[in-house]
């Protein structure tokens, strides 16, 4: 039996798209690797682990923002319009949204992320 080997081997192509600022960075990383950046980007997707959120637990919560956005709007759209809005009020508006950005980081910071 004859067994002949292939010239080249299979290859599948992937065409990925970088801006300048990130391609530049991975030339000076595969650079101080010694090695062309085809395979320091191979190495580097081969050995990564990617993790994955579960985006279902956000969905309430993103929705909620929205809501607040939309009523901070209005609330600038009316102040706009009549030159009329108290130094308490805004300070208000100020105190609950930096409660609401540590109540979010709170909740962010204890989900898991699930390994592939």
């Amino acid at each position: 039996m004859i067994v002949i080997a292939r010239k080249y081997k299979q290859v599948h192509r992937k065409e990925i798209d970088f801006d300048i600022k990130d391609w530049k960075e991975i030339e000076r990383r595969a650079a101080a690797c010694h090695i062309d950046t085809s395979k320091y980007l191979r190495m580097v997707i081969k050995n990564a682990t990617p993790y994955f959120y579960d985006m279902k637990e956000f969905a309430p919560m993103l929705n909620c923002m929205r809501i607040i956005s939309n009523n901070i709007n209005q609330l600038a759209k009316k102040a706009n319009e009549t030159n009329n809005i108290y130094a308490e009020d805004i300070e208000k508006l100020k105190g609950d949204h930096q409660e609401l950005c540590r109540l979010l980081n709170t909740f962010v910071s204890t989900i898991t992320p699930k390994r592939v």
